[in-house]
């Protein structure tokens, strides 16, 4: 009823601050509550999905390493369970809680581009979950290298709610890098941020994937590096291809709005 409101006694569509607030609120409760349905969903696979993510563990103890998941305290087998429900809940609720965040930025798009916040949208959850399933890629490559660090003579016993730690942070980060230029191109189609800008912080871009990768990639493996930077760095430079042909058409738009009030 608010926005109703808001239309009717603001022709320029403009929302006021309390306003913004109320969306936001709104917004993030349909975001929540639909993690939390995934979460509940994901519980009856977190069994499974555990299973697939200790296996570089598992690998390594059938090919004669000593290497075993810990459990250190009664609680920790549920809490391991729990915080995979919670990671699928996360990855199967993408859909809602992007949306939710594309729509709440949507008054910021002028009419004609509104139209493009679906196109937004589907680009922006198969980049999500392309990303998590390339951090789910690269995970048995860095749990191979980081145990290989351990003397022969010794025994890897991991704590499992480290390992799962790591490897959420892994996968969603990942997730999360991948979608990062689709927002790029919606900040331009706001008008917060220019094509030129975007490449011009090329540099910084790069920077900032590199460490992100070094971070997510412990030893700097730099085979994982590269799966890991190579795809960040073409979806930035494909951020600035899709910002400049929509400044170029912004620009023909202007000119010819120009034009045709001097004949006016």
């Amino acid at each position: 009823m608010a926005v109703r409101t808001r239309r009717k006694t603001d022709p320029e569509g403009k929302m006021s601050l309390g306003q913004h607030l109320v969306e936001l609120r709104k917004r993030l409760m349909i975001a929540g509550l639909g993690v939390v349905l995934g979460t509940i969903g994901g519980w009856f696979l977190s069994a499974l999905v555990w299973d697939g993510l200790r296996a570089p563990i598992l690998e390594l103890a059938a090919a004669h390493h000593e290497a075993s998941i810990n459990y250190p305290s009664i609680t920790s087998a549920w809490d391991v369970r729990f915080q995979v429900a919670i990671m699928l809940g996360i990855l199967v609720s993408s859909p809602i809680w992007l949306y939710q965040i594309f729509a709440f930025l949507a008054p910021g798009l002028t009419g004609r581009e509104r139209r493009y916040i679906f196109g937004f949208f589907f680009t922006a959850v198969p980049l999500f979950l392309g990303g998590a399933v390339v951090g789910w890629l690269v995970l048995p490559r860095l749990v191979n290298l980081m145990v290989s660090f351990v003397p022969g003579q010794d025994t890897s016993i991991i704590d499992a709610s480290y390992y799962l730690d790591f490897t959420i942070k892994l996968i969603l980060a990942t997730g999360i890098a991948f979608v990062l230029p689709v927002f790029l191109v919606l900040l331009n189609f706001i008008g917060i941020l220019s094509a030129k800008t975007i490449l011009k912080g090329w540099r910084w871009a790069v920077l900032a994937i590199v460490v992100f990768t070094a971070i997510a990639t412990p030893a700097a493996d730099p085979l994982s590096m590269l799966l890991l930077a190579l795809p960040m760095v073409l979806l930035y430079f494909a951020a600035f291809g899709v910002a400049a042909l929509h400044d170029r058409s912004a620009a023909r738009r202007a000119d010819a709005m120009s034009a045709g009030l001097a004949r006016a």
